[in-house]
């Protein structure tokens, strides 16, 4: 299932994999409900295709954090495992179910699939706006945060920002604007810069972001710095004028994005993606379950740059 059109899990949008210190692959994403946060873990990626999944963390009935529970990730900092997620209010705190915020549950424990996580309260940007898509990545013996919020002032529905992280629940200083929809491939439908991943390589740190409306018009752009940046400086980021990663409608693979990176156990890079398999979507299209859950291997060119290559083919 690497490498083909082929879904690796089926009716899992913004999937992430995270490969640990223990051998294990740990899978998370949206589910169609958008009821809570599952997890599953198997020893190589084509095993998480069967594993057993388990819902790990279940929404309450109302309150801030109670409706549409979006694209969580796994990570683990300091000892302990986290999940960083966002979610929306109960209609009765907001009329309006588009207000998620970031939040974050926690637990240690050796195998966190089975483990009973604890909710960890909100992750404050210091901006009370539309936020979501959170991911951390360590980086020089520092801690970042990184994730994609509607800013005030800026035409769009939002932009990527960049922060150090007081501790795995907390963030310090003033985020910084990493970058905004502003190419006419980030603005089609919506203008969306969201669902941020972090990968490195050759001397260089790359942020992979998703661009547009969630259909067929939804493709990844990339920005790079080189490893030994301030990557607090937004100058220190440079934008690629072009989508990496897009449609393909020759093997029928539309709106591939809101990627993550993960390993295999030789050390090749692998994307892992969502995408859907046709365009024509009945109803809503957030109730949608077709975004199915896709990886593949990348390449490096001779100029230190990853190479994505094209949904669905090697």
């Amino acid at each position: 299932m690497l490498n083909t059109n082929t879904p690796l899990i089926p009716q899992r949008a913004d999937p992430h994999i995270y490969r640990h210190s223990d051998g294990y692959y740990y899978f998370t994403a949206s589910v169609p409900s958008y009821e809570g946060i599952e997890l599953r873990r198997a020893k190589t990626l084509e095993e998480l295709a069967t594993a057993q999944a388990r819902l790990v963390w279940r929404k309450p009935d109302t309150g801030a954090y109670s409706e549409l529970i979006w694209a969580p990730e796994i990570h683990f900092h300091d000892g302990r495992w986290y999940i960083y997620f966002a979610a929306a209010p109960s209609r009765e705190i907001k009329d309006n179910l588009f207000q998620h915020r970031m939040y974050v549950v926690s637990v240690a424990a050796e195998n966190p699939v089975e483990a009973d996580w604890q909710f960890a309260g909100q992750i404050d940007s210091g901006i009370d706006t539309f936020c979501l898509d959170a991911t951390t990545f360590e980086h020089q013996g520092k801690l970042y945060y990184l994730w994609a919020q509607k800013g005030p002032g800026i035409t769009g529905n939002s932009n990527l920002y960049l922060a150090e992280m007081a501790s795995p629940t907390a963030i310090k200083g003033t985020p910084v604007l990493l970058t905004k929809p502003e190419l006419p491939w980030e603005i089609r439908g919506f203008w969306v810069n969201e669902g941020p991943a972090v990968l490195k390589g050759h001397g260089k740190i790359f942020i992979s972001y998703s661009a547009s409306a969630t259909d067929e018009n939804y493709c990844m752009g990339l920005l790079s710095a080189a490893e030994d940046a301030d990557l607090l400086n937004p100058k220190s980021w440079t934008k690629a004028p072009a989508p990496v990663f897009a449609t393909d409608a020759s093997v029928k693979m539309f709106g591939p994005g809101h990627n993550s990176f993960t390993k295999l156990a030789d050390g090749t890079d692998v994307l892992v993606y969502h995408a859907r398999q046709y365009t024509e979507i009945e109803g809503d299209p957030l109730w949608n379950p077709d975004r199915h859950t896709f990886v593949k291997t990348i390449r490096w060119d001779e100029t230190g740059m990853p190479v994505f290559g094209k949904p669905g083919q090697p």
